[in-house]
């Protein structure tokens, strides 16, 4: 029973691992290799279980309507920061978020997508809400 459970715990944190479909998307001169969470499935999923993340490489959250959607934590390894953006690509808000908590983190108006980066990943670049991203009309929710 135990090594079943062990197994069924790797295989899960290899699928967790698994390469989604990515998308180049740009924020001024900065390149991100962006991972598509663009399905139920890997929206809730999201980033959970992954030990690190590249520099620029990221995951965008496609959302079917442009509303208030929320992000949170639970089962993240590690610490991001979120851009929420809006129909036209640009950035309404940003957060930062810690490991494994449940606290949600909210777009301050109605957005279509959502970018988490590593922790610090905008401020350190000067990326502040206003910001356009290029590389979003490539997007289409399922």
């Amino acid at each position: 029973m135990k090594r079943t459970a062990l197994l069924f715990a790797a295989l899960f944190a290899a699928a967790a691992q698994a390469q989604l479909p990515a998308v180049e998307l740009a924020a001024g001169m900065h390149l991100i290799r962006a991972e598509v969470a663009d399905g139920m499935s890997t929206r809730t999923t999201g980033l959970m279980h992954r030990k690190s993340l590249a520099p620029n490489a990221g995951m965008v959250f496609v959302f079917e309507e442009n509303a208030a959607h929320c992000m949170w934590m639970k089962n993240t390894l590690i610490p991001l920061s979120v851009a929420f953006i809006d129909e036209a690509g640009a950035i309404i808000n940003i957060a930062d978020m810690q490991p494994h908590s449940e606290q949600s983190h909210c777009a301050a108006r109605p957005a279509r997508y959502a970018l988490e980066m590593n922790k610090g990943w905008f401020a350190q670049r000067g990326i502040k809400a206003g910001a356009k991203l290029r590389g979003l009309e490539k997007l289409a929710p399922r």
